[in-house]
């Protein structure tokens, strides 16, 4: 009699647990509860909507303004411009929702993370968070182990250190066990830098974001200006030399150089006022992103026919050819000062992910704490850093991206369930619940506009090549 009621109570016990789990994982956060920002020592509104234009800009235009247009337009030719105004138009589309969700919760952290899991569920929203903590964790290593190839190049201007610096440095890195390993010494301490100015406060990291920021900027519009006057309108000629369809390829492989807007939706919590600036911010950086891509391509396949632009160094070759070198040195330090931002508002948005994971109980609690007098989530970003510090220490670029790239799919498998998961989430844009208006910024023609701006994204991937949809089911 003793056995049977323990089994029956053993058999209650782990129904009860099953329920529970199932029951949390399906919870979605009110409303309510994502429109109370923390009390007591929590994060401080020091942004203005300068300073969060500056964020969006600083974590869009890296180093592959001056790279990324040049190799796309190597196969897209001149049309590559028509690459990044159909990308920007996607993009557009993104933020006009993005800015709307940034506006009903302007006063939480956790971005993409916590409009998945307002609208949805809490299993849904986790796995956004480890999809976004894959491609920023490994994406924050990229970037510090390029960083450190161009500081260490800036170094080697200095007599005395030119060619005696040992890869393990900078440059590359040194290889051990075949190329499993490469060992780099500069992007542990470039990240670690970064992450001490990030923990001052966010006052301190935004006056660093907006000093590179303005600087790169400054460059961009130098280098567009400098190459204007040696533009050749006969090199626009033939507009799509390999057809549309590179064009479309290209906007594809562009589109995720306008995804910083991100970063500004995650700064909700530190925004000033948020329900104005924050709409701003997100579409304001992306327009400016927009305009200064654009610039850059007509010049660069201006300058240069586009079967003679380069793979590595497109942009300054083109300004070498044309007997203007010294325009190569301002590119370096645009370069160094474009990965410096994207590098910092990437730790920046990570430890407020993990900021925001905390505070709903799915990560341990010291995730959620926050200085009491700096006013920044200090155990989340010396986390970030690390796992950023290990990864770029230990690893190339080269492997840090066949990480994400350990899986298979046939496109036509891939692109069905693309296709069924649009339709789904377009149904439950027009089905799901009533709509009603924003306390400050609407996206206009909901839901027209939000089911547009879905088939339009899957349209763009669809282009992409097979290699690249191996990596994308991989990583997610």
């Amino acid at each position: 009699m003793d056995t049977t009621q323990k089994n029956v109570t053993s058999s209650s016990s782990s129904t009860s647990f099953l329920s529970h789990l199932c029951s949390s994982a399906l919870r979605a956060k009110t409303v309510k509860s994502s429109s109370t920002a923390a009390s007591g020592d929590g994060l401080i509104r020091r942004l203005g909507v300068f300073d969060l234009l500056l964020l969006g800009i600083g974590a869009s235009i890296g180093a592959g303004i001056f790279v990324v247009t040049g190799t796309v337009a190597h196969d897209a030719g001149p049309g590559v411009t028509i690459s990044f105004i159909l990308a920007g138009v996607s993009c557009v589309l993104n933020a006009l929702c993005y800015a709307e969700l940034a506006s009903r919760f302007p006063a939480v952290v956790g971005g993409a993370y916590l409009y998945s899991y307002t609208a949805f569920n809490e299993i849904t929203a986790f796995l956004v968070f480890m999809q976004l903590m894959l491609d920023y964790h490994i994406g924050a290593a990229s970037i510090a182990r390029s960083l450190a190839g161009y500081v260490a190049t800036i170094f080697e201007l200095i007599p005395a250190l030119k060619g005696n610096i040992p890869p393990w440095v900078g440059h590359g890195g040194q290889e051990l066990f075949g190329g499993a390993l490469s060992i780099n010494i500069l992007a542990p301490i470039l990240l670690a830098l970064l992450t001490i100015i990030l923990c001052q406060g966010v006052k301190e990291s935004s006056a660093v974001n907006s000093v590179m920021t303005a600087t790169k900027v400054l460059i961009v519009i130098f280098v567009i200006i400098a190459g204007s006057f040696k533009v050749d309108v006969d090199n626009w000629s033939p507009f799509a030399p390999n057809g549309f369809k590179e064009i479309l390829t290209g906007a594809t492989v562009v589109f995720f150089a306008y995804v910083g807007f991100d970063a500004v939706a995650n700064s909700a919590e530190e925004s000033k006022r948020p329900q104005r600036d924050l709409p701003i911010g997100i579409l304001g950086s992306l327009l400016i992103c927009v305009v200064l891509y654009i610039s850059v391509c007509l010049v660069i396949t201006g300058m240069v026919p586009y079967n003679m632009l380069g793979e590595e160094a497109p942009l300054a070759a083109a300004f070498t050819s044309k007997g203007l070198k010294y325009v190569s040195i301002f590119i370096s330090i645009g370069a160094v000062a474009g990965l410096t931002t994207t590098l910092l508002v990437g730790l920046y948005v990570q430890s407020r992910l993990y900021l925001g994971l905390g505070r709903d109980g799915l990560l341990p609690s010291i995730f959620a704490k926050v200085h009491p007098k700096r006013h920044t989530p200090v155990h989340s970003q010396v986390w970030v850093g690390i796992i950023a510090a290990v990864l770029g220490g230990l690893f190339n670029v080269r492997v840090l991206s066949h990480i994400l790239s350990v899986g298979s799919l046939r496109f036509l498998i891939f692109m069905i369930v693309a296709l069924v998961i649009a339709v789904l989430a377009c149904a439950a844009l027009c089905f799901r619940q009533a709509y009603s208006e924003a306390p400050g910024f609407s996206c206009p023609w909901v839901p027209i506009v939000p089911s547009v701006c879905i088939f339009f994204n899957i349209f763009l991937f669809a282009q992409l090549h097979y290699e690249a949809w191996i990596r994308l089911w991989s990583s997610a």
